[in-house]
């Protein structure tokens, strides 16, 4: 049987938590939003996945993992993601991986 190891950095998982000056902010500006942020922390940093509560996209879009959890969180948690981005308390979320 073989073991799997998860990915490990030296960053710790967090969540920044950014308010846009827009309320009304749309996917492509929250997600350019969310870019400088990650790339202020490190320049590295890859998005993996987001997931909108304002408009229920999600990306990658499809089903992955089980167990009815969200298939972006199962995606970002499968690689490693140790950033994640929220903008506008949930509106828009994403998820890093810094190296």
């Amino acid at each position: 049987m073989a073991q799997l190891d998860t990915t490990s950095t030296p960053y710790p998982l967090e969540t920044i938590s950014l308010t846009a000056d827009n309320p009304a902010i749309d996917l492509d500006a929250a997600r350019a939003l969310a870019k400088t942020k990650a790339r202020e922390m490190d320049p590295n940093a890859m998005m993996l996945s987001y997931h909108s509560q304002k408009t229920g996209e999600f990306w990658p879009a499809y089903e992955c993992g089980g167990g009815g959890r969200p298939p972006w969180i199962v995606f970002a948690e499968a690689r490693g993601y140790n950033l994640k981005i929220d903008i506008n308390g949930g509106d828009y979320e994403f998820f890093y991986l810094r190296f």
